[in-house]
């Protein structure tokens, strides 16, 4: 009784407009209360539970794509693009899937990603004759790739939720990453070469090799990042701090994409960023500590197992439920909503939580493109003044996508888990 209760009063807050780390913050509240615990617990178990140093990574790496996103690195990752597919038939639509790529393993920000590669690449797929929907499709979809290629945000707090490896997380995420990312490829050179997009004038090669030359700074923060973390010279939160500062001398120094005197500007928005999120994980995760603690996870373990679920049909359920979810909130949220209950629930059930943390980032992508509320079709109607039926029509043909990889990957494990065996051991 007291969970139709607490389902009530937990979408009764989200229907009414409170903000989602409210909403946690007075539902953890009244578990306390109820289970009879002082409610000063709940502070003191938030505290306790943000005393993590790889939690000190996210505000870190939302800076590094702050100063990304206004530096002119998009902007060169978008040249560089351009230089090598140049002659290709959509070429442009071929470069927003691979400018997002790069810049999502750059910032590790889908949203980020969207709104930076939207912003430069949208006005100029309208002025070549691309059909508007097909564009804000194409960088809709490509946008949320950031998700799940590392450095991912997404991926850090699984790992702080779920107390995984993230190195091991980062790897497992890579080529997943690049499945989406070419089967978004080869949809968009099918589709062009079927509705005889034009193609950008190809360059000659000392002007490609030129263009690459310039670009080269902006890959130096996935180099610092991986370089650090796997040659064991960092942890990821000094990695995160590393990758910051390179991010701001590369736009101050080489694309100088804003004055060293905003730099405080850029910054204090970044900051702001980040604070919503770190308010969402201190509720989220006192939340998660009370649902632990009342054996939520042992019941529902020994639920599946009375049902007989075997391993792909509690995969095909989550799924499922995760779909559901990632249509109302956005993947923070999610994730920390979800992921305390989950974790338990997942070795005994048969499943990797390496494997797992993929399984569910990847969910959370189509959450950002699955309406109603998918963040990044918001990020493109405001960009581009479309209405959101034009958005989500040009996105369809990349969500089905998007749900067969999300197959591939369920069921699949191997190629999840090849990489980071293979540089780990088992």
């Amino acid at each position: 009784m007291w969970a139709v209760g607490f389902l009530l009063l937990f979408f009764g807050l989200l229907a009414a407009g409170m903000p989602i780390f409210l909403v946690l913050g007075t539902c953890a509240s009244v578990l306390y209360f109820l289970s009879g615990q002082p409610i000063i617990g709940v502070a003191q178990n938030m505290i306790d539970q943000l005393n993590s140093t790889t939690l000190m990574a996210l505000p870190l790496f939302v800076m590094a794509a702050a100063f990304m996103r206004r530096g002119g690195v998009a902007q060169a990752l978008v040249d560089l693009s351009i230089a090598w597919l140049g002659g290709v038939k959509g070429s442009l639509g071929l470069v927003a899937v691979v400018s997002c790529a790069l810049f999502a393993a750059i910032s590790g920000s889908s949203v980020a990603t969207a709104l930076a590669m939207g912003t430069i690449l949208l006005p100029a797929m309208l002025a070549r004759g691309y059909p508007r929907g097909f564009s804000l499709g194409v960088l809709g979809a490509s946008g949320t790739i950031g998700v799940v290629i590392p450095p991912s945000l997404a991926l850090i707090l699984y790992g702080i939720v779920t107390e995984q490896s993230v190195p091991r997380l980062f790897l497992a995420g890579i080529l997943p990453g690049l499945l989406q990312a070419g089967a978004f490829f080869l949809w968009v050179l099918w589709y062009a070469r079927y509705k005889n997009f034009p193609s950008e004038p190809a360059m000659p090669i000392a002007l490609r090799l030129r263009v690459t030359l310039r670009a080269v700074p902006a890959m130096a923060v996935p180099a610092v990042v991986l370089a650090g973390i796997y040659g064991g010279f960092t942890t990821v939160t000094e990695a995160a701090a590393l990758a910051a500062v390179t991010s701001l001398l590369v736009s101050l120094i080489v694309y100088r994409g804003f004055p060293w005197t905003r730099t405080l500007e850029v910054i204090a928005g970044a900051l702001c960023s980040a604070a919503v999120i770190m308010l969402i994980i201190a509720t989220a995760l006192v939340f998660g500590h009370w649902m632990t603690g009342s054996g939520l996870p042992a019941r529902l373990v020994e639920f599946a197992v009375k049902q007989g679920m075997s391993t792909w049909e509690f995969l095909l359920a989550i799924n499922i439920l995760l779909l559901v979810i990632g249509c109302f909130l956005e993947v923070v949220s999610t994730l920390l909503l979800v992921m305390p209950i989950l974790a338990p629930v997942l070795v005994p059930l048969g499943v990797d939580p390496v494997h797992f943390g993929i399984i569910f980032t990847h969910n959370m992508e189509v959450g950002l493109v699955h309406p109603p509320v998918g963040l990044n079709l918001f990020v493109l109607s405001t960009i581009s003044d479309a209405p959101m039926g034009e958005v989500i029509r040009g996105i369809l043909p990349f969500l089905v996508i998007l749900l067969l990889v999300l197959g591939l990957i369920t069921y699949w494990p191997s190629m999840t888990l090849w990489l980071p065996d293979a540089v780990f051991g088992k």
